[in-house]
């Protein structure tokens, strides 16, 4: 993996006319389209002469004196569950075929149009969202930029959206997160991903998985690139400020979230909290017995199953057979849940929540890492249901703790440069979106030290 270059970045080289946005999309077009690369993989639909047109009226308009946003002529790619005008919104899956199309662009791709983006085209992702790791068995699985020889997992959902911007097809990809499916991609692929408080970007036009867990947010290279991302998205102005290190108390929790780490994610984890002390930074570790409970909680599929069997229903009846099997299998588990089984869900998670929220008094943000384990292989996951199915569980379960709290979160790198990615995941409750992003301002040098 190459270095990245952020929107900052481009941003300055179009003003200072060291480049165009038609020459920054044709490059990313024609890496999308190459034949030995993953873009075939990595996006369901491009829009080679959607996209350049956008190009060239960014041009003209930068040309004129204008420029919309920091991402105005930036090649930006879209998961597969965005609805866009006249297109069906196919969510990684055959399923919906002949199914309508939709009538208007959902509410952040017409934000992402007037601030100038270029949409290339939609990323794949796992079908409906429904897993952590990124295989899909219908569109082809993109595989991760670090060790691609082995063929390892880029994560999921929103695994294409992580690849479109290793690999130059986008500066930067738009994801969903119901259970860290922005926040697991980054991580495996050594980028920066921010999922932000649901309510704050709007969820109409995103095909649902979970209701009460879904939401948008950003895939790039930088937490600057987030922030400005997120601005654009949830109708904010203002990306924040770093926030001052000294002084800052981050809680590390030793329930549940340290459990079967690998070597590699240990040992990058306490390293970035060692860089993290030495900058002036007060790390203490706490125990949160309310995490041992979350399995439990969602022992019969949680609010996951429920709410998507819920808007499955009707489709699994009519085309069962064109789903993934290990998809499938996860949404029948709603079936079984009565409304009685719902509503305990959902008392359960408010007492949760606020049993978390009374435990993580006082501290800046709780920090934990994204994902116990480097990204396994493809082959290995696809071998038997078993080990898919322990992966998936595995990797999904520090990011879903985030989003059971109705939290913010970045993950952000932490490994050594030239060894396997590892993320850092910096967390706050609800809507202390703007703190947690500031602090990742703060602490990104830390942990990516040059």
């Amino acid at each position: 993996m190459t270095a990245l270059t952020t929107i900052a970045q481009h941003a300055a080289a179009l003003a200072a006319g060291r480049t165009t946005s038609a020459a920054l999309t044709d490059a990313a077009l024609a890496r999308i389209q190459a034949p030995q690369g993953e873009g075939a993989r990595a996006f369901t639909r491009v829009y080679d002469a959607g996209a350049r047109a956008a190009a060239r009226a960014a041009d003209e308009l930068r040309g004129a004196g204008l420029a919309r946003s920091a991402i105005d002529g930036l090649p930006i790619s879209i998961k597969d569950l965005f609805d866009v005008a006249g297109e069906t919104t196919m969510a990684g899956s055959v399923a919906r075929r002949g199914e309508p199309a939709a009538v208007a662009d959902a509410p952040v791709v017409q934000r992402l149009r007037a601030a100038g983006a270029v949409i290339v085209g939609r990323t794949n992702m796992t079908e409906f969202a429904f897993s952590g790791l990124g295989i899909n068995p219908h569109y082809g699985t993109p595989l991760n930029a670090w060790d691609r020889a082995s063929g390892r997992i880029p994560g999921g959902s929103s695994s294409g959206a992580a690849v479109s911007v290793t690999d130059g097809m986008a500066v930067a990809g738009i994801g969903s997160d119901t259970g860290g499916s922005v926040r697991i991609p980054a991580a495996l692929c050594g980028l920066v991903g921010f999922k932000p408080t649901a309510r704050r970007v709007p969820l109409q036009g995103a095909l649902p998985l979970s209701a009460s867990l879904d939401s948008i947010g950003p895939i790039a290279a930088s937490v600057d690139c987030c922030a400005r991302l997120d601005a654009i998205l949830s109708g904010h102005d203002l990306a924040p400020r770093p926030a001052t290190l000294r002084g800052l108390r981050l809680a590390v929790p030793l329930t549940v979230a340290l459990d079967g780490m690998d070597d590699h994610v240990a040992a990058s984890f306490r390293t970035a909290l060692s860089r993290l002390s030495a900058a002036g930074v007060l790390v203490q570790e706490v125990e949160l017995p309310a995490f041992a409970k979350l399995a439990g909680i969602n022992a019969k599929g949680g609010l996951t199953a429920a709410e998507a069997w819920w808007w499955h229903r009707d489709l699994v009846a009519r085309a069962a057979a064109s789903y993934d099997p290990r998809v499938v299998s996860r949404i029948l588990r709603g079936k079984e849940l009565s409304a009685a089984d719902y509503l305990d869900l959902r008392q359960a998670r408010a007492a949760w929540t606020a049993e978390v929220g009374a435990a993580l008094e006082g501290f800046d943000a709780l920090v934990l890492p994204t994902v116990p384990v480097v990204a396994p292989t493809v082959a290995e996951l696809t071998a038997a249901d078993d080990d898919y199915f322990r992966a998936n569980g595995l990797i999904l379960r520090n990011p879903t703790l985030i989003n059971f709290l109705d939290g913010c979160a970045l993950s952000v790198p932490c490994h050594a440069p030239g060894t396997a990615p590892a993320g850092f995941m910096i967390a706050g409750g609800a809507m202390s979106d703007r703190r947690v992003l500031s602090l990742g301002l703060a602490l990104e040098a830390i942990l990516q030290p040059r």
